[in-house]
């Protein structure tokens, strides 16, 4: 699956991307800001997180800023199955020379849409660390809302756990909002 954005083109990574990767994702200031991603972050991290399988309901995208001559890969999203079944969690990251310029915002939008339209899904979630704000922000313009809830989340960078501030996105009654919007 690929998708287009004013700026962005979101496709799945690919083994030719793993030199790429390893340089976007592999900061410090990245990886402890996400729960999956080790620090340091090599080669041999890139080569294999690019060759699992992922499946066709739980996309994964790698970001890369369009149009350009060269694309240049600035972040990944994607979809993972949560902790319950039917349950969907957003995650995504962006390289530091790419902050503030609006590319998870621009991406999230897109992913929750095929999350709505393609996947005919009812619900997202999300965490972010509590020591992350800037995140926050993104899944509040996202329409995300806290949950109320902050829980210990994994992080493989920290090697423990960290606090995190749950949200959810109800993509039903957001669909029900543009249909009477559109009426």
């Amino acid at each position: 699956m690929f998708a287009r954005t004013k700026r962005l083109t979101l496709r799945p990574g690919w083994p030719e991307d793993a030199a790429a990767l390893t340089r976007a994702i592999g900061h410090a200031d990245v990886a402890d800001k996400l729960a999956r991603v080790p620090w340091p972050y090599g080669l041999g991290d890139a080569e294999a997180f690019l060759s699992r399988a992922r499946p066709f309901d739980a996309p994964g995208f790698l970001m890369f800023e369009s149009p350009t001559v060269a694309p240049r890969l600035v972040g990944g999203i994607g979809l993972q199955p949560g902790e319950t079944l039917g349950q969907y969690d957003l995650g995504y990251w962006v390289t530091p020379d790419a902050w503030g310029r609006g590319y998870a915002t621009e991406a999230g939008r897109q992913v929750i849409e095929i999350a709505r339209h393609a996947l005919r899904l009812k619900r997202l979630t999300a965490f972010h660390f509590v020591d992350n704000p800037a995140s926050g922000r993104v899944l509040e313009k996202l329409g995300f809302r806290p949950t109320g809830r902050v829980e210990p989340r994994p992080s493989l960078a920290r090697g423990g756990l960290a606090p995190s501030v749950m949200m959810e996105l109800d993509l039903e009654v957001e669909r029900c909002c543009e249909e009477l919007l559109a009426a």
